[in-house]
């Protein structure tokens, strides 16, 4: 029986804003359900309300409607019929979220148009911290691995900074992986496969040993074709690109030797073996975007595993949590970076004062090699009274290594194999490098924080928090360019110790927040979020001309944010909503120099950043169901920085008359004419912000046939950006794409089985997820596409 409810007139105008939202409004679908439910499981076909969702968005367990953060949490069911298999796929179904592809198999995450604009450089810290069980994941690279064996995805938006500080400037994204349970024999299965061949398998399996022990394994694969191919591939008419190959496992081993004391040890894998990325250049002839005009055969390798541990003991007066990570990153990616083959890209750089153009610009090694250790502790409170705490310290260390080759010629010789690091400095081979860097950054971080939230009356609660944050950068880097090595003896690199970096900031939150009703909550916050400086390694700062520092400075962001959390109606309407400001200071972000090939990472020094976020879920009777989001965002520079384009420096170059070896013959007045290219970014907008986004979904959900039968229609538009500061209009527009999703599944009654059908961009748009403007070489702008029409038919099996 349904309970009469009598709402205020601040309930009565939250649920017409509600009703409003959902009916004009796309947003975003997503199933609010248990989080350690299993993905191939159906719903209650009986409910009547909306099911709460418990998130650990401060390193606490709380029911996501009772967080006075705008956090959304995606549960393994949405991920499983959307077909999202690593956070690519969020792409237009979280406010404010913008993943775009890099260089190579990098990718650039932003949320709120906080993120990172320091592509290829694996030594900057993201501005979107990436966390798996509450670990973080130094590499961003490591970021594209599958989900693995996961529960939800919570994504928390806006500056983290106490619970989760440095490298949160713009959020954090924490995947909360299926654990192992005492008790209870249990997993699961599915395999599907579709166009493209595609294939896709996992399996989870749940053992007890005992009273005190259990263990959960769980595996999973991917793999289909090419949806691109690049046509000039020598040796072959069409070589394949975006494909997938990819497997992952996780074990897990949980004791309980006493109910209040318990130890974890888990491990996660994941291997990906591919061609790469499809980037295709916009001045490619074919009109096809899965057509690329090139002729480098492309590789992308990832290898990653992270080991973790925790103790948990329930003492009396608080939970103490012992957290521990080792994590290892090796990556390989090789690509066209010219995004042509060799005659076309001769006609484009065809210099008649030379006499000569360029025929190829290609990297056939960018290699990393990470190895991380992180150490969490921390102190919660858990008992009854109005004062509840969290304090902790955490350690982490990381050596990132990274070695790039690339070569830039006319010769015929496309497809030389890299030089190996170890190489002599007079190897005839050096004569051909373009560019060669090799580098170890080491990064030794501490922070402690302390939060409290204390109940003044039966409805306000005032939270506060502080994290004081230290981080320690040294290096070693040697590189050269034009196939001149600096060394006379020994090996063609030889890195020596750079100048190092300590910064100290001390970060935190302050907020209010009043439950009026026991399901409407309202909240008010200021935070502030601090990402780290670091090195430039390819820096010389004793170079006259030369602006880009040896070291760049941490950048900060205060937020202010208010927020409403709401459910009307019996618990059959949701409606969230956030509205933010923030104050963006010191921006990292890659600039080229007035001396050629000394690019690196400045600092942007200030824009104003501001938003509207809405999310909304509608259970209008057991059977139909709606969900979505809508997120509105503007953001721009406003102070002056005279910033320079490495696209707009060549042009200048070339105009002045000193393209090529001529830089060097005219050093003076070379370096003079791609410095007056220089333009004030003051009034630019701020990249990756697309000023609308959203989705909408509906489910229909019955008992037909002897089975429960679950239908799903979602609509996701990811609105126009800019990709960089420079907001070179014919560049830098990344333009605005939607595409049409649905998903099919039946599960007889009591069966242990079921059979579903998904289909993703089901119109098969050609939408544009990000446009990529080389910083580095022949400074190239290439397109990275949605993947097209797909569709899976799988058969899950659960006991």
């Amino acid at each position: 029986m349904r309970r009469q409810v009598h709402m205020n007139a601040s309930s009565r105008l939250l649920l017409l804003l509600s009703a409003s939202t959902l009916c004009l409004a796309p947003t975003a679908a997503f199933a609010f359900a248990d989080p350690t439910a299993d993905p191939t499981t159906a719903p209650d076909p009986q409910s009547t309300e909306l099911t709460d969702i418990v998130v650990t968005a401060e390193r606490r367990s709380v029911d996501l409607q009772k967080a006075p953060i705008a956090v959304t949490a995606v549960t393994a069911e949405t991920l499983a019929q959307a077909n999202i298999t690593n956070v690519t796929g969020l792409n237009g179904t979280v406010p404010g979220l913008v993943v775009a592809r890099s260089g190579g198999g990098e990718l650039m995450v932003a949320i709120r148009g906080i993120g990172s604009e320091t592509p290829e450089n694996t030594n900057t810290q993201p501005g979107v911290s990436y966390h798996v069980d509450g670990v973080y994941i130094f590499n961003s690279i490591a970021a594209s691995a599958a989900f693995i064996d996961v529960a939800q995805v919570e994504i928390l938006r806006g500056p983290q900074g106490t619970m989760f500080g440095q490298g949160s400037t713009g959020g954090t994204i924490n995947v909360v992986t299926n654990q192992p349970e005492l008790g209870r024999y249990g997993g699961a299965f599915s395999l599907g496969a579709g166009n493209y061949d595609l294939v896709k398998s996992s399996a989870a399996l749940n053992v007890p040993i005992g009273d005190q022990f259990a263990i959960r394994g769980a595996i999973q694969t991917l793999k289909h074709d090419g949806y691109a191919d690049a046509t000039g591939v020598s040796g072959t008419d069409r070589y394949p690109l975006d494909q997938a190959d990819e497997v992952g496992w996780k074990v897990a081993g949980l004791w309980a030797p006493r109910d209040d004391l318990s130890f974890t040890l888990g491990a996660i894998h994941f291997d990906s073996n591919t061609n790469g990325p499809a980037q295709k250049n916009i001045l490619d002839p074919e009109p096809n975007p899965r057509l690329l005009t090139q002729d480098y055969p492309g590789k992308s390798v990832v290898e990653t595993t992270l080991y973790s541990g925790v103790v948990k003991w329930e003492l009396p007066w608080a939970t103490f949590k012992s957290i521990s990570s080792y994590q290892k990153l090796h990556s390989i990616q090789a690509w066209d970076a010219d995004g042509l083959t060799t005659s076309l890209f001769y006609g484009l750089t065809y210099d008649p004062r030379l006499y000569s153009g360029t025929r190829y610009d290609h990297v056939p090694l960018w290699q990393s090699d990470t190895k991380s250790w992180t150490q969490e502790f921390n102190f919660a409170s858990n008992t009854d009274g109005p004062f509840r705490w969290i304090g902790g310290v955490v350690y982490l260390k990381s050596k990132n290594a990274q070695y790039v080759v690339e070569y830039r010629g006319s010769d015929t010789n496309i497809t030389r194999p890299a030089l190996a690091r170890n190489s002599a400095w007079n190897d005839p081979a050096v004569a051909s490098v373009t560019y060669a860097d090799l580098s170890e950054v080491e990064r030794e971080s501490w922070a402690a924080y302390f939060q409290g939230a204390y109940t003044l009356t039966d409805h306000l609660t005032l939270t506060a928090g502080l994290r004081y944050n230290s981080d320690d950068y040294s290096g070693a880097s040697d590189n050269y360019s034009g196939g001149v090595s600096k060394q006379t003896s020994g090996s063609h690199l030889q890195p020596s110790p750079r100048p190092g970096l300590s910064t100290e900031e001390v970060t935190g939150k302050l907020s209010l927040d009043y439950q009026f009703t026991p399901t409407n909550l309202l909240y008010a916050s200021y935070t502030r979020g601090y990402k780290p400086g670091g090195l430039n390694g390819a820096s010389d700062s004793g170079t006259a001309w030369q602006s880009i520092k040896a070291t760049y400075q941490p950048e900060t962001v205060d937020s202010f944010e208010i927020g409403s959390k709401n459910r009307f109606h019996d618990n059959t309407i949701q409606l969230n909503a956030s509205a933010f400001l923030y104050d963006y200071k010191n921006m990292q972000f890659l600039e080229e120099d007035p001396v050629l090939y000394y690019e690196g990472t400045s600092n942007a020094p200030s824009a104003q950043i501001y938003g509207l976020e809405l999310e909304g879920s509608w259970l209008v009777t057991p059977k139909w169901r709606f969900d979505g989001s809508l997120s509105f965002t503007k953001g721009e520079f406003d102070e002056d920085y005279y910033a320079l384009d490495p696209v707009a420096a060549t042009k200048a170059q070339s105009a002045a008359g000193y393209p090529g070896y001529l830089f060097w013959a005219n050093y003076y007045r070379a370096a003079l004419a791609r410095n007056s290219a220089r333009a004030n970014i003051n009034g630019n907008d701020v990249p990756k912000i697309p000023r609308r986004q959203g989705a909408i979904s509906t489910t229909y959900s019955d008992t037909i046939a002897g089975g429960y039968f679950t239908a799903k229609l979602e609509y996701v538009y990811r609105g126009q950006y800019t990709y960089r500061l420079y907001n070179e209009a014919s560049t830098d527009i990344v333009p605005s794409y939607s595409v049409v999703n649905a998903f099919l599944r039946y599960e007889p009654d009591g069966a242990n089985w079921n059979v579903s059908l998904s289909g993703t961009n089901l119109f098969d748009k050609e939408g544009l997820n990000s446009r990529f403007s080389d910083p580095y070489g022949s400074a190239q702008v290439s397109d990275t596409y949605v993947p097209p029409r797909q569709w899976i038919a799988s058969v899950g099996y659960k006991f």
